[in-house]
C-alpha cells in the first residue's frame, strides 16, 4: 500500500510535470551544446565489469531517489488483504503483463519499423552498450547490430529505430507508477484498490519484467543482456523495495505511523520528481544533437505511445464493465493499466543500453506524455460513470 496524497491531488511538481519536462529537455541540450564534456564526465563515473561501464554511479544515485519515495510508502499488509478483490486485481494483473506489453511491441514495431521509418531514418544507427558479460570483436554481429569501437570502448551499433523500439519495449512492461494513485483519486476511485496494485505491481515486476522485457528485446533483434536485466531490476527495483521496507518499519516503530504518514512523506513527495528532472537534463545533453538535427524524432516516438496509452485504458475499462466492476475499480483499473512505471523505464533502458541511446531518449518521451494523457482519461472516466454500478 502506498499512502501520503492529501485531499488537495497532486503537488506542484506533479499538477505542471510535463512544464518541468520540457524545460529539462531544453537545460539538457544547452548543456550538452554549452558545456558538453560535463554529462560525459558525470556518466564516466561507473561500475565497470572488465571494460564496460555497467552502472552510471551519479544516474544510480538518481534512479534510487525516483524508486525509494515509492517503495516506503507500501504497506505489505495490505498487499496480503487484497486477495479478497478476486476481480479487479485479476483484470489489473492481465491487462499488465498477459496484454499491454505485446501490443506495446506491436504498435512500437509497426510505426517506428514501418510506418515512420523514412522519417527516422533507414539507414540511421545508434550506439548502444554490449551485453554485460558478451565479449565481441569489432565487426562482429549481434542481433541487429554489429561490434564498433567508440571512444575506446566495444559498443553495438544498432538501427536506430530498432533503439527507439526498446525504450518502448521497456515502458510497455514497466505498469504502473506510484503517480496513478493520483489520477485515481481524480477520477474518484476506489483509493484502496489503487494502492494495493502499485504495490502488486511492485512485487510482481521482480519476476516478470526481466522475463517479458529479455523476450521481446530478443523478437525485436536487439540485444538481450540478461545479467544486466538482473542488475538493474536488483539495483532499481529489489533494492528500493528492501530500503523502504526496512526504514518504513524502522521510522514507524520509532516515531509511530502518524509521524510516517504526516511528515516524513510530506518531505519525500517531490524527491522522485526532482530525481527525474536531473536524469533527464543528463540525458538531453546528450541527445540534443540528435533533436535539434531533427526535431521531429520526440513526435514519431510520441504517437505510437500515445496510442498504447489509449487503447490499453479503453481495453481494461470495457473488460471491468463486462466483469461488472463498480466504477470505483473499474476506473483505478484502467489508469493503472494505461499508466507506465516510467522510473523503472527509464532506470532499466540506462543501465542496458547507455545514457545516450535512441532506447533511454524513448523512454523519457514516455516522460513527456504521460501528464497530459492522463489527465484525458481522468475527464473520460468521469464523464463515463454513468456507465458502471455504485
Amino acid at each position: 500500500m502506498a499512502e501520503g496524497k492529501s485531499s488537495k491531488g497532486m503537488s506542484l511538481f506533479e499538477r505542471y510535470l510535463t512544464l518541468w519536462v520540457g524545460l529539462c529537455i531544453v537545460g539538457g541540450i544547452i548543456l550538452g551544446k554549452v558545456a558538453p564534456g560535463v554529462a560525459a564526465y558525470l556518466d564516466g563515473l561507473a561500475l565497470r565489469v572488465g571494460e564496460a561501464p555497467v552502472v552510471s554511479i551519479p544516474i544510480a544515485l538518481c534512479l534510487f531517489f525516483m524508486m525509494y519515495p515509492i517503495m516506503v510508502k507500501i504497506d505489505f499488509a495490505e498487499v496480503v488483504r487484497a486477495g479478497r478483490s478476486v476481480k479487479p486485481v485479476s483484470l489489473t494483473l492481465f491487462v499488465n503483463w498477459a496484454i499491454k506489453p505485446f501490443t506495446m511491441y506491436a504498435i512500437a514495431l509497426f510505426f517506428l519499423g514501418t510506418l515512420f521509418l523514412r522519417f527516422i531514418g533507414p539507414e540511421a544507427t545508434d550506439l548502444v552498450r554490449m551485453p554485460l558479460g558478451l565479449d565481441l570483436q569489432v565487426g562482429a554481429e549481434y542481433g541487429a547490430g554489429q561490434v564498433v569501437m567508440a571512444g575506446g570502448v566495444n559498443m553495438l551499433e544498432v538501427p536506430l529505430w530498432r533503439s527507439y523500439l526498446a525504450g518502448c519495449i521497456l515502458l510497455g512492461i514497466a505498469p504502473c507508477t506510484a503517480m496513478v494513485l493520483v489520477w485515481g483519486y481524480l477520477a474518484k476511485g476506489n483509493d484502496g484498490h489503487t494502492l494495493v496494485m502499485v504495490a502488486i505491481n511492485s512485487l510482481t515486476m521482480l519476476v516478470l519484467y526481466g522475463l517479458l522485457g529479455g523476450f521481446l528485446l530478443g523478437v525485436g533483434r536487439l540485444p538481450v543482456p540478461w545479467q544486466a536485466l538482473l542488475l538493474s531490476i536488483g539495483i532499481y527495483v529489489a533494492l528500493p523495495l528492501v530500503a523502504g521496507y526496512l526504514s518504513r518499519r524502522w521510522i514507524i516503530a520509532l516515531r509511530g505511523e502518524a509521524w510516517f504518514k504526516e511528515r516524513f512523506l510530506h518531505i519525500l513527495t517531490p524527491i522522485t520528481i526532482i530525481a527525474l528532472l536531473i536524469t533527464l537534463v543528463l540525458l538531453f545533453s546528450f541527445k540534443g544533437e540528435v533533436i535539434l538535427s531533427n526535431p521531429l524524432t520526440i513526435i514519431w516516438i510520441a504517437i505510437p505511445l500515445f496510442l498504447q496509452t489509449i487503447l490499453i485504458f479503453w481495453v481494461a475499462y470495457g473488460a471491468a464493465r463486462l466483469l461488472g466492476l463498480s466504477y470505483r475499480d473499474a476506473a483505478p483499473s484502467a489508469m493503472i493499466g494505461a499508466s507506465n512505471h516510467f522510473e523503472v523505464a527509464i532506470a532499466t533502458a540506462v543501465i542496458l543500453f547507455g545514457l545516450s541511446s535512441g532506447a533511454a531518449l524513448a523512454t523519457v518521451v514516455g516522460v513527456l506524455i504521460e501528464v497530459p494523457v492522463m489527465l484525458m482519461l481522468v475527464r473520460i472516466c468521469l464523464r463515463t460513470r454513468h456507465w458502471f454500478r455504485g
